[in-house]
Formats: structure tokens, sequence, C-alpha cells
């Protein structure tokens, strides 16, 4: 999916950015984990296992928006399911702690997956990585969003569609790939920068 110089510069903005980003948002994670540490005492982060490029498996970071024992009660909520396609997303989810919900709209609860990016287990901008269950669930078509790194952010986010169709979503994210440039990449950084930059305005 590119030259072997685009794969080098796109590395080396991962890099850059990650970086930069762990060491700007470090204080502000830390005290955020402290925050949902006091909520409930549990331990504010959460590691879930994803798929990346060519169907690797990676533990992908956050903080922990959800009760402790999430995982267990999927089967209860997954009736809820608003998304049309494999994945799930749910308005009424009761997993979903009263931080949870903050952290989850503002987008704080991705901050520790900088370290994915730093680490090389996904990219700044990408498909998001979906989960194991989502991926043997997968028609062919669908596979081809692991033909690249798994993004901390995708066109569908950036562009603020995120509730759209499932097959619409991949659709969004196969074009990406086939489109996927340096050039376009920093115009998606950009765009969603600027929208992180309002939603902070807006909050004040």
């Amino acid at each position: 999916m590119g030259s072997e110089m685009c794969i080098r510069d796109r590395r080396t903005m991962d890099i850059v950015i990650s970086l930069v980003g762990i060491i700007v948002l470090f204080i502000p994670m830390c005290i955020m984990a402290l925050i949902i540490f006091l909520d409930d005492k549990g331990n504010p982060f959460f590691s879930q296992t994803r798929i990346t490029e060519n169907g690797k498996p990676f533990k992908m970071y956050k903080l922990r928006s959800m009760c402790m024992d999430a995982e267990k009660k999927f089967a209860e909520v997954q009736k809820k399911n608003k998304c049309d396609g494999i994945a799930f997303k749910s308005d009424e989810d009761s997993r979903i702690t009263r931080i949870g919900k903050f952290i989850r709209k503002t987008s704080i609860d991705e901050i520790p997956q900088l370290l994915n990016v730093l680490k090389g287990d996904m990219s700044i901008i990408g498909p998001r990585p979906p989960l194991p269950r989502e991926v043997v669930l997968y028609t062919p078509e669908h596979m081809n969003r692991l033909l690249v790194k798994g993004g901390l952010s995708c066109v569908c986010q950036v562009e603020g569609r995120s509730d759209m169709e499932f097959d619409k979503w991949i659709e969004t994210d196969i074009e990406y790939i086939k489109e996927r440039s340096i050039v376009k990449d920093i115009s998606l950084i950009s765009v969603s920068y600027t929208h992180l930059r309002a939603h902070e305005t807006l909050r004040h």
C-alpha cells in the first residue's frame, strides 16, 4: 500500500506525532486516570486485543470507560446494538461509567493509544482496529480493511460520520486505503485537530 519511502515517511510522522502527544498529554492523562481510580477503585487503564495490518493481533490501550466486568456483561447489552452490521454500538450501554461517558465524548479515553502508535502497532490515521470477534465474521471485501495498520482516528471519525451504516463505513475505509498518501493523512490530522480545538472552545 505505497512505496517503501511513503511507508518510512508515514512511520516517521507517526513517531513524531505520538511522541509529542505523549509528552503534552501525559499529565492530563495521569490526572484522568486518578479520577477514574478514585471513582470505583479499579484499574484506570484497559487493554483489549484488536486486529491490525495483515490480521496481526495486538493489545490496544485505553483509559477505562466501563465497569470492571464489562466484557462479561457484553451478552447482556448486545441486543441493544444500534449498528446494522458486525460492529457493536449502543447509546444505552449500562456498562459505561459516569466518567466514562465524558471521556468517550471527548475521546480522552483514546490517549493511551498514542503508545500503540509509538510502538508501531497502529498509525495516527487508518481504519479503526476491529475486535477478533468481528473479524471472524468479515467477508473477503471487509478483510481489505486489514491491508494497512489500524489508526488512532479514521476518515469517518474525522469527518463526523461515525454513525453511518457498517457497510458504508467499510467502503469508506477501503476507499481511504486506495487513495492513501502522506498529504491526505496530514490533511485529516489537521481537520481532527481543528475539531478538537473547536470542541474545547465550546466547552469554555
